[in-house]
């Protein structure tokens, strides 16, 4: 019996314009990018393809889609009643926020509905690959991420999600967290995370223990929320670098927040940004607007790979967030004082290579052989999109599209 010839589906994209502003045609097959070539020249349709489908983007901007590495899918309170905001009684205390979390959580819809709810806004402004925080501990147990693992399968189609099991009440502090951490990696979780080491747990060692066993154990990344600021919050980086690459984990550990590396001195800041890019240690940031945030210009000209994520979306932390990470571009070059075109274009890159770097994308970018995720929007170039934010865009998911204008073509039940 002679060999059969299988007939994948082809699509070609006309009139596209990517960031260097070359006007291209983009061929994708089998969902990825089979051919990138000028506007007016693509290939002929591969021989063992249907006809391919023809889109014509009418020269819009296209730019591979965005990365979401920083969220919470299992305490935002989006599209559920509105929660208002209750301060702490004395200043910034995370314990405190802790505790109006779980009292909010308990009057709160379902998770898996409101995790829908959060990630179809994320995808509907283009975010196509995402890291979600999720919280572990005495109280909660296993349920916030048996939860958010289902509702990742369902989703696995228009998504890449990482999970990070986060210790949200500490680990030393909530006996039995250690544990519960270890089955959260065995049931499914990528990263293992941590959380204020010095101030929560009041034991650096112990806790970066805990977390770096992990996951040396489970192969896992480590991605370790910090919100320490001044020398106390620099002493903590700098263990973390220094574990990292003892331990051979370089490229595989993040610190999220690291609010300390933007209350310290200039010559400190220099010293951090080498160790952190010696240690491949990413840096999150969301750039919040009452707290200091790392440097991203003095970081990222170190060599440390920085990225961002919305971090909270209307949940008992803040009421802000609209699951954009074209307006978190924004919102970090506006905070970070950027205003030329190429530090325009480095905020871009904060939320787009950088991001796909920090979270180990192998297959990101509009180039052959990537999966063909990316966004098409009217702008004449990044630091335009950045500057505008057009909210007008098409999402296409594996070259299919899957939302537009802010909302998804399609609805996945919960």
């Amino acid at each position: 019996m002679g060999e059969q010839t299988i007939l994948s589906e082809q699509t070609i994209f006309r009139n596209a314009k990517l960031a260097d502003g070359s006007r291209v045609d983009l061929s994708v097959t089998g969902g990825r990018f089979s051919a990138v070539a000028p506007a007016g020249k693509a290939p002929p349709a591969d021989l063992a393809a249907i006809d391919p489908i023809i889109i014509d983007l009418g020269g819009q901007l296209v730019v591979p889609a965005f990365v979401e590495g920083h969220i919470h899918l299992d305490t935002s309170f989006y599209g559920d009643a509105w929660r208002p905001h209750i301060p702490c009684t004395k200043g910034f205390d995370v314990r405190e926020r802790v505790a109006f979390q779980a009292q909010n959580l308990a009057a709160a819809a379902p998770m898996a509905e409101r995790a829908k709810n959060q990630l179809e806004l994320c995808i509907g402004n283009g975010s196509l690959a995402m890291r979600s925080h999720v919280m572990v501990d005495a109280s909660v147990g296993l349920k916030h991420v048996e939860t958010i693992l289902a509702v990742r399968e369902k989703y696995r189609d228009l998504i890449d999600i990482q999970l990070v099991a986060f210790p949200q009440s500490g680990i030393l502090s909530s006996p039995g967290t250690a544990e519960l951490l270890d089955e959260a990696l065995k049931l499914g979780c990528d990263l293992v995370g941590g959380l204020d080491p010095a101030s929560f747990d009041r034991d650096v060692k112990g806790h970066l223990d805990v977390v770096f066993a992990l996951a040396q154990k489970h192969g896992a990344g480590v991605d370790i929320h910090l919100h320490d600021g001044g020398t106390l919050g620099l002493f903590q980086v700098e263990e973390i670098a220094a574990r990292t690459k003892a331990l051979g984990m370089v490229g595989h550990v993040a610190v999220s927040h690291a609010y300390g590396l933007g209350d310290i001195p200039a010559n400190a800041l220099a010293k951090a940004g080498a160790m952190l890019a010696a240690a491949g240690v990413a840096i999150m940031t969301n750039a919040p607007g009452n707290h200091a945030f790392p440097p991203v210009a003095a970081l990222r000209q170190a060599g440390v790979t920085v990225f961002s994520g919305s971090d909270n979306i209307r949940d008992s932390w803040w009421p802000y967030g609209d699951g954009d990470m074209l307006s978190r571009a924004n919102i970090i070059g506006y905070r970070s004082g950027f205003y030329e075109d190429h530090e325009l274009a480095a905020a871009f890159d904060v939320v787009t290579h950088a991001g796909a770097k920090a979270l180990g994308l192998e297959d990101y970018g509009i180039v052959i052989g990537a999966s063909a995720d990316f966004v098409a929007m009217p702008a004449q170039h990044v630091p335009e999109a950045v500057v505008a934010v057009p909210k007008h865009r098409t999402v296409y998911r594996r070259g299919r599209a899957v939302a537009r204008d802010g909302r998804m073509m399609g609805i996945v039940q919960a």
